[in-house]
């Protein structure tokens, strides 16, 4: 993907405050160029407030007053629109759509339009596509804020240059290796005495509480530390305790 070659185009925005929200959504995402299509208000003090830090997107923005202008120098361009579209036309999630923009952003401009706060893009404006992208929304609420919409697409463009580095396990960048089933042993021994000798567990009527405590123990995968953490905390417990002698006790507290 290039970046460099890849614009979001805002038509007609009509609140300058959502101007700056899309800079911002931009930046985090790695894209800085914005196009704005006869803005109501623009440069606006909301706009660069909304950005945060992603005003030299906004200083850097064109604007234009015409689609035309917008997009005459693009071999590629891809229109955003509500699901629900009665003359067919290639339409794609952003998921899908991030790897079409992506294979002809290294072949030329590349323009990925996003229509008014209020209805869109017109269809005169969506006929001028290559392609359309459709955000799958819940069917009880669609209605998405336009930045959100940016976001969203900006972030599924994203992921396909971050995706092979980032984790692919949850505990791919785990600082300890993994607890032993030797030493995981040992820790089950030592916390059925710790239980015994505070009390908790009767030796002859266990029931089923170190099954129990084994099935719990085992859903969390320990690591090395965390089990001497617990080895650790149960030595001091039995430090600070008076075995219970069971052979004096008339029925056990399991």
């Amino acid at each position: 993907m290039n970046p460099e070659q890849i614009r979001i185009v805002l038509v007609e925005p009509s609140h300058p405050g959502n101007i700056g929200a899309v800079a911002r959504a931009m930046k985090t995402m790695g894209l800085g160029k914005l196009v704005l299509v006869a803005p109501e208000q623009f440069p606006h003090e909301e706009a660069t407030w909304r950005a945060v830090w992603a005003s030299d997107v906004l200083e850097s923005a064109e604007v234009v007053k015409t689609l035309d202008e917008a997009v005459a120098d693009c071999g590629f361009v891809v229109g955003t629109c509500a699901r629900d579209q009665r003359l067919p036309w290639p339409v794609l999630d952003p998921r899908r759509a991030a790897v079409e923009v992506s294979a002809n952003s290294q072949r030329g401009e590349v323009a990925i339009l996003f229509g008014r706060e209020d209805n869109g893009l017109s269809n005169e404006e969506l006929m001028r596509c290559n392609l359309h992208l459709a955000i799958p929304t819940s069917d009880a609420y669609s209605s998405l804020n336009l930045a959100s919409a940016v976001q969203i697409v900006c972030y599924e463009l994203h992921m396909l240059t971050e995706y092979d580095t980032l984790p692919q396990t949850s505990t791919a960048q785990w600082d300890e290796p993994l607890a032993t089933q030797e030493n995981i042993e040992r820790f089950y021994v030592h916390l059925e005495e710790t239980l015994s000798e505070i009390g908790f567990l009767n030796p002859a009527a266990p029931r089923k509480l170190m099954p129990r405590l084994r099935r719990l123990y085992n859903r969390l995968n320990m690591d090395e530390m965390e089990l001497n953490i617990l080895r650790g905390i149960l030595t001091e417990t039995q430090k600070r305790c008076e075995p219970v002698d069971w052979s004096q006790q008339s029925r056990g507290g399991s």
